[in-house]
């Protein structure tokens, strides 16, 4: 790995991000350098960037990080997968907190393409791309939860088809538990915007007025954790945080931290839009609080999946319990 920081002098002024690395690194092409800024390897004052057009400035500084080459194509790793339904066509897998779905930058070992391509052999060679094999959806690194992976290219097709069009004119069933700071105000509602990445953060993303795509999700509240319980399935105004059952009508990246946090009602842990994160710490009780700092991710589990099966058509229904990192806040409230 190799890590280069310039100053921007005056000659720069003006001039692209890209180009400016290009002036002085000979020996890589800017082509490469372009790839590079994309895939979020360069820094500009200290912060990562990703826009190779950005016009630099004067005095200000500017970091691009090298990684040493990788592979093309990822390599079987055996790494231990919770399968909980298998046949010739696919597989759902209940994913660890923790674990990458498919190799990129700063992730080309130790993902579950690694280990998928271990456990189904040549079986996936070519499904979906290279980089992707069987892959038809994701979560988040962070995220736990119920995931199908494509066996065969009749699968992904179809699998792919029904994630592309959300279930809306077939079955594709996606629920999560989430953890969240404070409680709703209604049992239940809608959150309907569009989502895009931030202007002046490209790394996150967030509820936006003009472009970005769509995004639906409906969220129910089911209990509250921290305030007084007498038993009824209804949100309590005193409650310091709740579980809430959400279910994604569109798959957008991010989509239920940001529209949890765009209510007012952040994921437990999350590092990202967890605004309220540090205040609702401070009146925590002890053991509470210290499950909490335990968790080191969003408290978010994909806990029901559900869709057709590409050949026999037959409904599937698969449900994961809430994991125990989970668990044990739930217990602690």
């Amino acid at each position: 790995m190799e890590r280069h920081r310039f100053k921007i002098t005056e000659e720069d002024a003006g001039e692209r991000f890209d180009r400016c690395f290009a002036n002085r690194l000979s020996d890589v092409s800017r082509s490469r350098i372009k790839t590079l800024i994309k895939e979020g390897h360069a820094q500009y004052n200290g912060e990562t960037l990703d826009e190779p057009n950005h016009r630099v400035k004067p005095g200000d500084t500017m970091e691009i990080t090298i990684p040493a080459a990788e592979p093309a194509i990822p390599r079987p790793e055996h790494i231990p997968l919770n399968v909980v339904f298998e046949d010739d066509q696919l597989l759902v897998v209940d994913k660890a907190a923790g674990m990458v779905v498919h190799p990129a930058a700063g992730n080309w070992k130790g993902t579950m393409v690694n280990a998928l391509i271990a456990h189904c052999g040549d079986s996936l060679s070519g499904i979906g791309g290279v980089r992707r094999p069987g892959i038809v959806h994701r979560l988040d690194k962070l995220t736990s939860g119920l995931m199908v992976v494509a066996k065969t290219d009749l699968a992904h097709r179809s699998l792919s088809r029904a994630f592309a069009d959300h279930g809306r004119t077939g079955k594709l069933e996606r629920r999560y538990i989430a953890l969240v700071w404070g409680t709703p105000e209604r049992s239940r509602g809608t959150i309907h915007t569009n989502i895009g990445r931030k202007s002046e953060q490209r790394q996150r993303m967030a509820v936006v007025a003009e472009g970005g795509k769509e995004a639906i999700t409906h969220y129910q509240f089911l209990e509250p954790l921290g305030g007084e319980k007498d038993g009824a399935a209804a949100p309590k105004a005193d409650a310091i945080a709740s579980i809430v059952e959400c279910r994604l009508e569109t798959g957008r990246t991010h989509q239920i931290r940001v529209h949890m946090a765009h209510i007012g009602y952040p994921l437990i842990g999350d590092p990202v839009y967890g605004s309220g994160f540090k205040s609702k710490m401070e009146i925590l009780a002890d053991d509470a609080r210290t499950a909490v700092l335990q968790l080191n991710r969003q408290a978010l589990h994909a806990s029901v999946l559900g869709f057709s099966h590409p050949i026999s058509n037959e409904s599937l229904l698969f449900e994961s319990q809430m994991p125990i990192d989970m668990k044990i806040i739930v217990d602690q409230f």
